[in-house]
């Protein structure tokens, strides 16, 4: 299998799938699923090398991170936390060799339950786990060592899960740098480093306390810092560390690498969603893909699927919906559920829970289902090979 072109890099509920686009972008050919059927949270992949990535785990398997290096043709796990299955197979020798297991200590024995996010940058793989750790590898994911100055930040006692659990969901690295690295955790909020991950700084606090004094939902930004309920977070492209985030409670923008947000929330139909996309070269163009509220369905509002853009930074919105349901829409995007490729004009895509992928080459005017019919879609990622 060669990857030639556009592959969507898909993780579900029951495995890794790959959807093959080619140089055009079109005839998306489905292969899978991988990694056992494991749920994968996340997915990364470094097309100089053929190589990819798959984290993910549960309370059965434990957590782990796959890896193919011939593009996808075969997979091998590194697997880092116990599971279920490993009480079984120690008590059951007829399940331990129908399972091929051996009693092997794991490297975090029952530290974590998941991979939820996977990040690749300067030669170094990182991964988030849940409860957040941040883990790191120099070996392409073989060995890992958890970055003890976030494990033992000294807010972490005060840390609360979100819905999800207290899960490390997003990493961004800056292109240029590698000493720097920031990072999303529900619900704790934005951290970054500029030393290699030796100490964190927690980078929340609001450019404009009294634009936000009078809201009064539990995740709303308060005590003049944004909610700690960040749900996906993106570095724009160029040299100035500009950030953008969509939160549990508004979409926000800071130009100071999270050290003071601004609310960019107005002109767009709701306060919540998931997954947050930007331009490759554009700065201050961005995707979002609102839903209708946490507690009232977490669907497209008014059932009507719509992607968000606005061209200039988040100061107003248009809404983006040719080829995309108008009626009886209720599906969810999830927080990495949403990727785009770099080819011009950029693509984009987003996965829904009900199974289906859907594109846009021309940044977000048309739409069209390209992949429908897989299991619950927990991330969508892009590797290109051009």
């Amino acid at each position: 299998m060669k990857l030639d072109g556009v592959t969507i890099l898909i993780g579900t509920t029951k495995g890794a799938f790959l959807a093959l686009g080619g140089a055009d972008r079109s005839g998306w050919t489905v292969k899978g699923p991988f990694c056992d059927g494991w749920p994968i949270n996340h997915l990364a992949g470094d097309s100089e090398r053929g190589i990819l990535w798959a984290g993910g785990g549960g309370e059965w398997s434990g957590a782990g991170v796959w890896c193919s290096t011939d593009e996808g043709e075969s997979w091998d796990v590194t697997r880092l936390t116990k599971g279920t299955m490993d009480d079984w197979a120690a008590n059951d020798p007829e399940f331990a060799e129908m399972i091929g297991w051996t009693d092997t200590p794991l490297p975090f024995a029952e530290q974590f339950s998941q991979i939820w996010s996977l990040g690749y940058a300067h030669g170094k793989l990182y991964a988030g786990t849940k409860p957040a750790n941040l883990l790191v590898s120099e070996d392409d994911g073989k060995t890992w060592s958890a970055m003890q100055g976030l494990t033992d930040h000294e807010s972490a006692e005060s840390w609360n899960p979100g819905a999800a659990g207290l899960v490390l969901h997003t990493i961004v690295s800056d292109p240029q740098n590698p000493q720097k690295l920031w990072v999303g955790i529900s619900a704790a909020g934005v951290f970054a480093t500029e030393d290699g991950g030796k100490t964190w700084e927690r980078r929340n606090r609001l450019s404009n306390v009294e634009a936000c004094v009078h809201v009064d939902h539990p995740a709303a930004p308060r005590d003049g810092e944004t909610g700690h309920c960040v749900h996906n977070m993106m570095r724009a492209p160029g040299k100035a560390d500009l950030l953008y985030q969509q939160n549990h409670h508004g979409v926000w923008r800071s130009g100071d690498g999270g050290r003071s947000w601004d609310d960019i929330t107005t002109g767009l139909p709701s306060t919540f969603g998931f997954p947050i996309r930007i331009h490759p070269r554009d700065p201050n163009m961005i995707w979002t893909l609102p839903l209708n509220g946490d507690s009232a369905g977490r669907f497209p509002p008014d059932a009507a699927a719509a992607v968000w853009r606005s061209k200039d930074g988040g100061d107003s919105w248009q809404a983006m919906r040719n080829g995309l349901p108008q009626e009886s829409c209720f599906f969810t995007v999830l927080r990495q559920a949403m990727a785009g490729d770099t080819q011009d004009p950029a693509g984009l895509y987003f996965g829904t829970n009900s199974g289906s992928v859907f594109a846009s080459l021309d940044e977000g005017e048309n739409w069209q289902e390209v992949v429908r019919h897989l299991p619950t879609i927990l991330a969508v990622e892009v590797f290109e090979n051009t």
